[in-house]
């Protein structure tokens, strides 16, 4: 019967550090071992396993098939057992276990996934889970826990929320360039818009914000950022974007850019911020997250 308890973690570490050497020799002058300790490791690995792992009529010993297989095994071990050090680390600091992000679903993609490749790097113990959401759904995901924290409009309040703000984004109203309102030129009054589909992105609840800067009398409400701007591209109506996903649209005059007489150009300005609650201690984890928010969320703003 092949007794595995005896295994090692040296040995597991050896192995691996003489396929990545090159050789014996190679390996123990990487690890300040003599060679015949690692010689001897080796040795003791292939008898407490059962099988032969190294080939070794060759003048530098090679992994046989079975060898490829015990090495693959023992890099995933050794993967989790550093794993296991950088969590028990992180503890000790105090970093989280877990962090559950509830985003608004104007905030910038690009953004986002820079954030979350970041993280990974600084924080590979700790889960990270993503929500998308729009409006008021952000804040209520956050006051109900189900995420620790949350990236929001102004719309989404609540009393018990903490806010830290990021850059503004600003909402464009855009038309595809096929649309009658394309042809227009200079303010459009209201009038002209009260002809038109305006699509509108609203509240999956129906307890939720009300429509926001609405001028047509026929509107196509939608619970989808992506889904409006889609809509948008075909021609169906028009509406407001954030800027940031519109702006190559823009440039390839895919999509026209308003001006309806009662907006001002920056007058739809939505000032995102941070939101977590005022009870909550945030951690390492967190804490990083909030300030890579605030930095990334600038850059996506200014287009660089």
């Amino acid at each position: 019967m092949v007794v595995l308890d005896p295994i090692t973690l040296d040995q597991l570490r050896m192995l691996a550090a003489v396929v990545d050497s090159g050789s014996f020799s190679a390996a123990a002058r990487k690890l300040g071992r003599v060679q015949s300790a690692v010689s001897t490791a080796m040795a003791n690995l292939e008898s407490q396993l059962g099988v032969v792992v190294w080939d070794r009529t060759h003048r530098v010993a090679t992994l046989t098939r079975e060898g490829e297989a015990v090495l693959g095994m023992a890099r995933r071990v050794l993967g989790e057992v550093d794993a296991l050090r950088r969590l028990a680390a992180g503890m000790v600091r105090g970093v989280e276990a877990s962090v559950a992000l509830c985003v608004d679903a104007i905030f910038p993609t690009a953004a986002l996934i820079e954030m979350a490749r970041g993280f990974a790097r600084e924080f590979p113990a700790v889960d990270l889970r993503v929500d998308v959401q729009t409006l008021s759904a952000v804040a209520t995901r956050v006051v109900d826990g189900s995420a620790t924290l949350g990236v929001a409009t102004p719309l989404a309040t609540a009393p018990s929320l903490e806010r830290r703000a990021l850059a503004p984004i600003r909402m464009v109203p855009v038309v595809a360039a096929r649309h009658p309102l394309a042809k227009l030129r200079g303010p459009i009054a209201r009038d002209v818009f009260e002809q038109y589909v305006q699509i509108v992105l609203a509240e999956r609840a129906t307890s939720g914000v009300p429509d926001q800067a609405v001028l047509s009398t026929r509107t196509w409400r939608v619970d989808d950022l992506h889904t409006k701007h889609a809509m948008l591209r075909a021609g169906l109506g028009w509406g407001n974007l954030p800027e940031h996903l519109v702006r190559r649209d823009l440039e390839r005059k895919r999509l026209i850019e308003l001006r309806p007489a009662e907006w001002a150009r920056d007058e739809h300005l939505l000032r995102l911020a941070v939101i977590y609650r005022r009870a909550a201690t945030l951690g390492p984890a967190h804490r990083w997250i909030v300030d890579q928010l605030v930095e990334l969320c600038a850059k996506q703003a200014r287009g660089t």
